[in-house]
């Protein structure tokens, strides 16, 4: 598929920023426009058929601060015929009850909203005792996690892996 993909990410300290750098270089098959979400619009999110969300979750469980004061539009949003992948920095031993929130966060209103996820990553690997980005009943989280506190030796082919699973899951 050589549609032009969409990107929109948020982030305080610079490190998500650095995976969508990441997901950029690796990525070979279609274009991608990448949007800070502290200059997103709503109507951005028309824009594109296929879309990445990147956040960082803070303190106990809350969205990165873009992301946060975007959300209130976010849930207005109508995902439907959209199809959306989803990746979040988290700490799993320091927050371990709070483990990537906010990809769980978002992945529910997308679903909610008629969006379609894809990427759905496993949670096999990680040490966390509860995430909102777990799907129920399920070994797996709505989307890619990345722990750069604990595991960056990880990072990289997480990333390269993801992508690849996005790839066959024909984006």
């Amino acid at each position: 598929m050589n549609k032009t993909i969409g990107l929109i990410y948020g982030s305080d300290t610079g490190m998500t920023e650095e995976i969508t750098h990441n997901i950029v270089d690796e990525w070979k098959s279609s274009d991608i426009k990448v949007i800070e979400v502290s200059n997103v619009k709503a109507s951005d999110f028309e824009k594109f058929e296929f879309l990445i969300l990147g956040l960082s979750t803070w303190y106990d469980g809350d969205l990165q601060s873009d992301w946060e004061s975007f959300f209130d539009e976010f849930q207005t949003i109508d995902f439907t015929g959209k199809t959306i992948a989803l990746f979040g920095l988290g700490d799993q031993y320091g927050y371990g009850e709070f483990f990537i929130d906010g990809v769980g966060m978002l992945a529910k209103v997308i679903l909610k909203n008629g969006g379609k996820i894809i990427g759905k990553w496993p949670i096999e690997g990680y040490d966390f005792t509860e995430s909102k980005a777990k799907i129920e009943d399920e070994d797996l989280f709505y989307g890619l996690a990345i722990d750069e506190d604990n595991q960056p030796e990880l990072t990289q082919e997480r990333v390269k892996n993801w992508l690849n699973q996005l790839e066959s899951e024909s984006i």
